[in-house]
């Protein structure tokens, strides 16, 4: 409960900031139409300002209940059965029937997006509520049309503004609140999102508003001598920005060309919170955009002073190893500069600058370990304590060839005679959520193609917490579908680091569903804890058996193609009454 202390005093923070005046107001003017304020803020003014922190503080009180119904339902057995039912009806279904994570695509390459789930949906409906109500609460309808359209831009420029802090917070890839509440990056961007479109909205409200209200009170002649002012000008372009964000923001375009994408929104945004800046610099609102600038330089600021910390020594730097694999893919070990400490299921963001100088990629980390550096940089060898003391960290990825960066560095490597070659390169991370698997008895992981590389580091980790009794797991079922035997290669060297553990017979078995063999001679198994298959799994027979020999609780964790993860997902909510089972996903839309 702490922790609900810290994040509502943080909020309360932002919220409860001092109401008295010595500058203009929030808006661009007054209801009788003027662009500049006198000496204090009206009381419109002042009531704009109280509804920005009413609704910071709101937003705080809803983080802060779900942090403590989060803590409520992992320490509390009393209210399983309720849990059971909201995870079958609101927190794991779909917005309509059984579709969420599977992409609307008109092409092979032009993605439209997903659906949210039903939760989701409820949770962004509030948000767009609570702002239309603050928008258009305390107006004086019965007024002067004049007067109603001034209350109205300022009441929309304030929220818009206001708004601003929870849309870079939710963006940012270091946001508190995915370790805090334990909600992935991909939930948060969502949410991103949506407070974008609304802030657009206001801002555009805000516009139109003042537009309108010259129109009818000075004239169109009035409109275009306005914009011969800094003030006005400013603001105009601040929009036109935040258009500009809007336009370029649809899933098809990032999808499409995600890189131009990144870059433009980088500058889109510089833009409009630099001219934003000038446009409130004697409003009050200003202090809310302030806050919004200082959280996002802090953020950036942030990423590259660690980015260049644990990848830059004082003699040497990080290395990526590349390695053409079959099946289109590549094979990274990356040697980083200082140790890092990676959790299962965790994904970092490679920079390779010969291939894009500031492009980055999320990938998950399939295997970690230590790397004793034996020779020192003259080639000699080094004492024991040296060894110990130059102890690194390697990192290994798979990734599949696809658009963009991965197919210029699959290139790149192809290029070499033997399909390998060293690159320099910076590693941004660790990021994610923490999907601890360690108090379920009864653990399924599905994966499909490279999500594999999600789920091997945390069959290592329970294998391994099994034979040392570290954690509660007794039956840890892998279900991986690959087109291909060819794509066993991709994990070859871990996956036989791990049939080695010790106790991994009695706790491990490995089901490998083929779905596009050359022939029936490549489906063989190996033993009775390793099988393969041809064609699909049948997800709900897979699951069925091993609830009828369920240890303790259950968690089935996925990570793959949408379809797949819509599957087991309706799987898993249909058997929620008789059993007690979690899903979990791992998945990375932007």
């Amino acid at each position: 409960m702490k922790s609900a202390h810290i994040l509502l005093s943080v909020f309360g923070t932002v919220a409860a900031a001092h109401e008295k005046r010595t500058d203009g107001g929030t808006g661009g003017g007054t209801g009788g139409g003027k662009d500049t304020h006198g000496d204090g803020p009206s009381a419109s003014e002042l009531l704009d300002d109280r509804l920005g922190r009413l609704c910071l503080l709101v937003g705080g009180c809803i983080l802060a209940f779900f942090l403590i119904w989060h803590n409520a339902i992992r320490f509390s057995n009393h209210i399983h059965p309720y849990w059971a039912w909201l995870k079958k009806s609101v927190v794991y279904a779909p917005l309509f029937r059984t579709r969420h994570n599977r992409e609307f695509r008109l092409s092979a390459a032009v993605n439209v997006g997903t659906l949210p789930t039903r939760f989701q949906t409820f949770l962004l409906l509030g948000i767009i509520a609570m702002n239309a109500t603050l928008c258009s609460i305390d107006i004086p309808y019965s007024s002067a049309e004049t007067t109603v359209l001034g209350v109205i831009r300022n009441r929309s420029g304030t929220l818009a503004v206001v708004n601003l802090i929870p849309l870079v917070v939710m963006g940012g890839r270091n946001n508190p609140f995915i370790k805090l509440l334990n909600v992935s990056f991909d939930t948060w961007n969502l949410l991103h999102r949506w407070f974008a479109r609304i802030v657009v909205l206001e801002a555009l409200t805000h516009v139109i508003a003042w537009m309108i209200n010259k129109v009818h009170t000075k004239g169109w002649d009035a409109v275009t001598e306005s914009f011969k002012g800094q003030f006005i000008m400013t603001g105009l372009i601040a929009m036109v920005a935040f258009l500009l964000l809007a336009l370029h923001s649809p899933s098809a375009i990032r999808h499409a060309f995600y890189e131009t994408f990144l870059h433009l929104h980088i500058l889109f945004v510089a833009a409009a919170l630099g001219f934003l800046c000038v446009h409130l610099k004697s409003k009050a609102a200003r202090k809310y955009l302030y806050a919004a600038i200082a959280l996002w330089v802090a953020e950036r600021f942030t990423r590259l002073a660690l980015l260049l910390y644990r990848n830059i020594g004082k003699k040497t730097s990080t290395t990526a190893d590349v390695e053409v694999l079959p099946g289109e893919a590549l094979r990274i070990t990356l040697k980083l500069v200082r140790p890092w400490k990676f959790k299962p299921g965790q994904h970092l963001y490679l920079y390779v600058p010969s291939v894009g100088f500031w492009m980055s990629h999320p990938f998950t980390a399939a295997w970690s370990e230590a790397v004793d550096d034996l020779t020192d940089e003259k080639g000699l060898v080094r004492s024991r304590q040296d060894v110990l003391s130059a102890q690194k960290t390697s990192i290994s990825l798979v990734i599949r060839r696809r658009t963009g960066f991965t197919n210029s560095l699959f290139e790149k490597a192809s290029a070499t005679r033997d399909g390998r070659i060293s690159l320099k390169a910076m590693v941004e991370g660790p990021y994610g959520v923490d999907h601890s698997l360690d108090s379920y008895g009864t653990v399924m992981l599905f994966a499909a193609g490279v999500g594999i590389t999600h789920h091997v580091s945390f069959v290592r980790y329970l294998v391994g917490g099994y034979a040392a009794g570290t954690v509660s797991a007794r039956r840890v079922t892998l279900v991986w579908i690959i087109q291909s035997p060819e794509h066993l290669e991709w994990i070859r060297p871990w996956m036989n680091s791990i049939l080695s553990m010790e106790g991994r017979r009695d706790v491990l078995r490995i089901l490998l569903f083929i779905t596009r063999p050359r022939n029936t001679r490549e489906i063989h198994s190996p033993s009775s804890t390793v099988q393969m298959f041809p064609g699909k799994p049948n997800i709900p027979t897979l699951v069925d058996a091993e609830v009828e020999n369920q240890v303790g609780a259950m968690g089935v964790l996925v990570c793959g193609t949408g379809s797949l993860s819509d599957d087991v997902r309706r799987v898993c909510r249909t058997r929620q009454s008789g059993s007690h089972i979690d899903f979990l996903e791992e998945s990375f839309s932007w």
